[in-house]
C-alpha cells in the first residue's frame, strides 16, 4: 500500500480592502506630479468602490488588450473652425479664443495652461516662447509660441488689463475680470462647449494636445522636435500621440532611388553584366506645403467677427 498523497490546500485569493489600499499607496507613492497623483487617486477610489460593491467580480477574467488606446485628433479644418466659433466681441470670448489657441498651437497640458504666468512669455532667438515651463514630472522645457497664438494672447491680455501673475483669469457675467486664475474645470468647459458648437462631441483638452502634435508632424515637423515641444521623456510617448498610420499612397521608401542599369531580359549569370551603379539619387521635397498654402504656423487663423 503506497503512501497516501496529501492534496495541497490551495486557497483562492480574494482582494480585500487592505490589499487595495496598499496597492493604491504603492501607485501614488511612485508619482511625482501632484496633478497625476490627484487624477490617479480619484480613478483608484472609483475602482475600489465599484470592486467592493460587485459580488464575485474578482472571478471575471480581464480582456486581453493589444496595442494602445486611441485618442481623438482634430483635422486642421476642424481646429480652425473651433477657433472661429470661439472668437467673439465679448471679453470672455477673447479669453476662450486665447486659451484654445494656446492648446492647439503650443500643445500645453491643461494644468500648464492654468498655471501660465505673464513673465514666462519671453523672446528667445527672435521668437516668442514660454520659457522654462515646469511640466509633468518636473520636466523643464521651452515652448515656442506661433505668431497667430501670440496675437490671440496679446488681444486678451490687453483687453483684460493683465500686467502680472496668471494670464488666464475668471470672467464674470458682467464682463469683469476677477480672481487670480482659473481652475482646470474651466478649461474642460471651454473646450467642451466650443467644440460642440461645430458638432464635435466628447473632445477633451488633451485631445487638443494630441492634435497639435499630429498637425506638426503632418506639416513636416521632426519627431525629435515634437518631443521637445510636448515635453515627453520618451519618444515612444510622442509616437503614440501622433497616431501614425502606414501611408501606402506615399510610401517612405519611395523617397530614394538606387538606380542600376540592369535590363530585365538579362537573366543569365554568365551574360549579365552589371554596370557600376550611379550615385544615390535622393528625391526629397524642397518644401512641405500644407493645405493652407504654406506652413501651418506661418498662416494666421482667420477670425470672423460676430
Amino acid at each position: 500500500m503506497g503512501k497516501q498523497r496529501i492534496k495541497p490546500n490551495y486557497r483562492r485569493r480574494v482582494l480585500r480592502l487592505p490589499d487595495l489600499d496598499h496597492s493604491k499607496l504603492a501607485v501614488l507613492n511612485g508619482l511625482t506630479s501632484p496633478a497625476s497623483r490627484r487624477v490617479y487617486e480619484y480613478a483608484i477610489d472609483q475602482f475600489i468602490a465599484w470592486y467592493c460593491s460587485e459580488a464575485g467580480i474578482s472571478r471575471v477574467k480581464g480582456v486581453k488588450q493589444l496595442g494602445f488606446r486611441s485618442g481623438n485628433w482634430l483635422s486642421a479644418e476642424q481646429s480652425s473652425e473651433v477657433l472661429k466659433r470661439a472668437y467673439g466681441a465679448s471679453l470672455r470670448a477673447k479669453r476662450d479664443y486665447a486659451m484654445l489657441a494656446v492648446l492647439f498651437g503650443c500643445g500645453l497640458r491643461r494644468s500648464e495652461l492654468v498655471g501660465l504666468e505673464l513673465d514666462e512669455v519671453q523672446m528667445r532667438q527672435g521668437h516668442w516662447a514660454v520659457v522654462d515651463l515646469v511640466g509633468k514630472g518636473g520636466h523643464i522645457r521651452t515652448v515656442p509660441i506661433p505668431r497667430w497664438v501670440k496675437a490671440g494672447l496679446d488681444l486678451w491680455i490687453a483687453e483684460a488689463g493683465i500686467t502680472e501673475g496668471k494670464i488666464f483669469r475668471a470672467v464674470a457675467r458682467t464682463g469683469k475680470v476677477w480672481g487670480k486664475g482659473i481652475s482646470q474645470n474651466v478649461v474642460w468647459y471651454v473646450v467642451k462647449t466650443c467644440c460642440e458648437r461645430v458638432g464635435l462631441e466628447h473632445i477633451a483638452p488633451h485631445d487638443l494636445r494630441r492634435t497639435c502634435a499630429k498637425l506638426c508632424h503632418s506639416s513636416g515637423g521632426e519627431l525629435e522636435q515634437i518631443q521637445f515641444l510636448l515635453g515627453h521623456a520618451y519618444v515612444q510617448t510622442t509616437e503614440r500621440y501622433l497616431g501614425c498610420k502606414q501611408n501606402l499612397g506615399h510610401p517612405v521608401n519611395d523617397l530614394f532611388d538606387l538606380r542600376m542599369s540592369v535590363q530585365p531580359h538579362e537573366t543569365s549569370s554568365e551574360s549579365a553584366a552589371v554596370e557600376p551603379s550611379t550615385p544615390v539619387e535622393m528625391t526629397a521635397r524642397q518644401e512641405i506645403e500644407c493645405r493652407h498654402e504654406g506652413s501651418e504656423h506661418d498662416q494666421p487663423i482667420s477670425l470672423c467677427h460676430r
